[in-house]
């Protein structure tokens, strides 16, 4: 069988996860990188022992051997990299946000959608074994109605004031910081695994550490670097937030965010309440579903193949009592998108541009309930957008046009 060509734009932080999960595929060969400029693109190559490189991304998307991209770059970048992508009729699987407004994510969802090419958003989390076991234990109604589903993303890597990256810069993050960083996924996971959609959010809006200190350039998440001359940078976007959240279906809902939060590295957690039980799941012990019920003992299910729900078991790989863990979750993702190119056959497992652009719609609309005082606000599917979003659009344009 022939291998499929994938090429990758914007070798940062996340980049070697993407390729590592394609490698484990085995039928996929990873042609070449493109990086900010030649040298830089050359290293990263090197590193990730990847035989071609490019300072432009265009070069890439024109590599005839590369039929499936994915983009890594910062989320400035996600919408102009994509839409090279789509109409160059070739594959894309973008890193979150789709894009940092509604309305670019709505033009990608249509030109995706028109082109006919496989699109995916890396929402890794629906990637664990254990999210699909209780996904399909809510779709058999194995705990009644859903009308409760609350949890948090808590943090602590921007809690020293020393730390700055791109995602805190609005001309390259976006007018959100951690809703659209770390918020957005638990909102995925929460109708992911419920089935239902938020439809209006009331949020509180903070931003606890308002000047940082950074160096001439901004470091990638999760730096060590703390090198160099500090220079003071003055902060609008949250990095803690409230928020309370309707359901399509009249379930209610409620979700903490954080990334000052001292003693929390990744600590995301969901739990879904029905009529008749509770499922409940952290990704710190990913390998293990909480059950709760008020009439007879609570549970903790391990994840074990034997155990699962037959559409949750092809997402297990070891036997029971042998840990998987984030990677393994992000390949799963991987594995589902490259399906769908080699077969054209889609599992509920991906996230679309479609999906991803609601999940856009969802951010903003907690971005305008904040701006308006802390009230209700419905999630505008219609693509408007906050009128603050429009000086940092142009300027965005402005950017990448140069």
């Amino acid at each position: 069988m022939k291998k499929i060509g994938m090429g990758l734009i914007g070798p940062g932080f996340i980049a070697p996860h993407h390729i590592d999960a394609v490698r484990r595929l085995g039928y996929v060969d990873v042609i070449a990188i493109a990086g900010s400029n030649s040298t830089a693109a050359e290293k990263k190559a090197s590193l990730f022992n990847v035989k071609r490189s490019y300072g432009d991304y265009r070069d890439l998307i024109a590599d005839p051997e590369i039929s499936v991209i994915h983009n890594t770059t910062p989320s400035y970048l996600h919408f102009p990299v994509c839409m090279a992508v789509i109409e160059a009729g070739k594959h894309i699987i973008s890193d979150k946000p789709l894009a940092i407004t509604a309305v670019e994510g709505a033009r990608l969802r249509d030109a995706a959608a028109a082109a006919g090419v496989v699109n995916a958003v890396t929402f890794n989390y629906r990637g664990n074994p254990l999210v699909q076991q209780a996904r399909l234990m809510v779709q058999r109604n194995d705990i009644g109605n859903v009308f409760f589903v609350h949890g948090v993303y808590l943090q602590d890597w921007l809690a020293d004031a020393n730390v700055y990256s791109w995602r805190l810069d609005p001309t390259k993050g976006g007018p959100s910081s951690a809703l659209s960083d770390i918020g957005s996924h638990w909102c995925d996971l929460a109708e992911h695994i419920s089935g239902t959609r938020i439809v209006s959010v009331l949020a509180d809006l903070t931003t606890v550490v308002k000047t940082r200190y950074s160096t001439a350039g901004s470091t990638e998440a999760f730096s060590k670097d703390r090198s160099g001359d500090r220079i003071p940078v003055e902060v609008a976007g949250e990095d803690l937030a409230s928020v309370l959240v309707r359901f399509d279906n009249g379930a209610k809902g409620c979700l903490t965010v954080g990334q000052v939060l001292a003693g929390h590295k990744n600590g995301l957690k969901i739990e879904v309440n029905g009529r008749s039980a509770s499922l409940a799941w952290s990704q710190e012990q990913q390998n293990e579903l909480w059950i709760g019920r008020h009439d007879q003992p609570n549970s903790v299910m391990d994840k074990d193949p034997n155990l699962m729900l037959a559409g949750a078991v092809r997402y297990a790989h070891l036997p029971g009592g042998h840990q998987e863990g984030w990677a393994d979750a992000f390949r799963n993702v991987i594995a589902d998108c490259y399906e769908w190119v080699r077969s054209g056959t889609k599992s509920d497992l991906v996230c679309t541009f479609a999906d991803a652009h609601r999940l856009c719609c969802v951010i903003e609309a907690m971005l305008r309930s904040a701006d308006a005082g802390g009230v209700w606000q419905d999630v505008d599917f219609g693509n408007a957008q906050n009128e603050a979003f429009a000086p940092i659009t142009s300027r965005l344009e402005a950017e990448v046009q140069r």
